[in-house]
């Protein structure tokens, strides 16, 4: 696991010193052209590809901070650094945004005569096919390594490409009918800049507030689990990073409550060791032993869960026991219930326990509705 993380700072940081060479072109080729032309269209295109040059030293000074071992004041890591990078970037696209509508609005009210020349059209052509190439790159270098930074990148040259053919269309508009679109397109640029950075800023701050674990990643963990001979069920799973490529994981692992508990606890240790070894996923197993043998649990317990498909076929029980008594008998289980589930908790509790009881009114419900995924 270690080459991974090596490999991937590796073509994270090739990620980004190629954006650097290819913006710094860019940029210096639109913002002599637009200067010496007067086409402020096209400087402030230039201009950002002057923070996209920016953007990419961020993201290859981030690869290089995220690769810092753990220490005492961060026991998991540094890898979330990539993502305090990405708003960085953000805010830089940002401003550079408000520049560009508060030069635009200038040029509206007080519009200049437009050069028209061959060369802005050119320039603008060639920025458009290289920056289709950076985002093919971007999104691929993105993917294979499980980037952030590298995915706002992406999204930011395709977001480029618009832009500047939004600029290449309003130059053709003025070359063959003489009005003057130099400012709008500015604001237009401006605009597709000012989106990209929102969806970078929502992606991030997603990221840092607990983003929910992809479902492949949650629907591998239970696979893998499951997969242990001995290993009767996975519940109360849990997902959470401290970067792109430092993930913890815990989960509830159901086991025959016959057998030796000292089996048992070998088992989870494997599962423990192996996840680290096979996924680079720092795992946590919580020994949960379960009765298998007894016929009137295992009864009541189908029926149980009939009642709780009945409400909704998301819905799943685990941890169900009974403890027998002379007066009444306690039943006592978990409903999982997905996120953004309609019914209320109140609700559950009563239909379940209402139907329980039509089975038999000796039967003390102890109920616990937990949300999962």
């Amino acid at each position: 696991m270690e080459k991974e993380k090596n490999n991937r700072a590796f073509y994270g940081k090739l990620a980004g010193i190629v954006g650097i060479v290819v913006n710094v072109l860019l940029a210096v080729g639109k913002i002599a052209v637009g200067a010496i032309f007067g086409v402020l269209s096209v400087t402030a295109d230039g201009v950002n590809n002057l923070t996209d040059c920016g953007s990419s030293v961020i993201s290859t000074l981030s690869f290089k901070l995220s690769e810092k071992p753990a220490d005492k004041e961060h026991p998991f890591g540094h890898g979330r650094i990539e993502y305090v990078f990405s708003m960085i970037v953000a805010c830089i696209i940002f401003f550079v945004a408000f520049e560009t509508v508060r030069e635009s609005i200038d040029k509206i009210i007080s519009p200049e005569i437009l050069v028209i020349t061959f060369w802005v059209p050119v320039m603008l052509a060639v920025s458009i096919a290289v920056k289709i190439g950076l985002f093919i790159y971007y999104r691929a270098v993105a993917k294979k390594i499980d980037s952030t930074i590298l995915k706002a990148s992406a999204m930011d040259s395709l977001t480029d490409c618009v832009s500047t053919s939004a600029v290449l269309v309003c130059y053709v508009i003025t070359y063959f009918t003489g009005f003057q679109l130099d400012g709008y397109a500015g604001v237009l640029v401006a605009l597709f800049i000012g989106y990209s950075a929102v969806g970078i800023l929502r992606e991030v701050t997603s990221m840092l507030i607990g983003k929910a674990p992809d479902e492949k990643l949650v629907e591998k963990i239970k696979n893998k689990v499951s997969s242990y001979d001995g290993v009767l069920g996975v519940h109360d799973l849990l997902v959470y990073n401290f970067g792109p490529s430092t993930y913890f994981a815990s989960a509830h692992i159901e086991v025959d409550a016959n057998v030796d508990v000292l089996h048992s606890h070998e088992l989870v240790d494997l599962i423990e060791k192996e996840f680290i070894q096979d996924e680079g996923i720092v795992f946590t197993g919580h020994l949960d032993p379960i009765v298998t043998d007894d016929e009137r649990v295992n009864e009541m317990k189908g029926k149980v869960v009939s009642i709780v498909k009945e409400i909704d076929e998301s819905l799943s029980i685990h941890d169900f026991r009974m403890v027998f008594g002379e007066n009444r008998t306690n039943v006592l289980f978990d409903i999982l219930v997905p996120y953004g589930f309609k019914k209320t908790k109140g609700e559950i509790v009563e239909y379940v326990t209402e139907k329980v009881k039509e089975i038999d009114e000796k039967y003390y419900l102890v109920i616990t509705v937990e949300p999962g995924i």
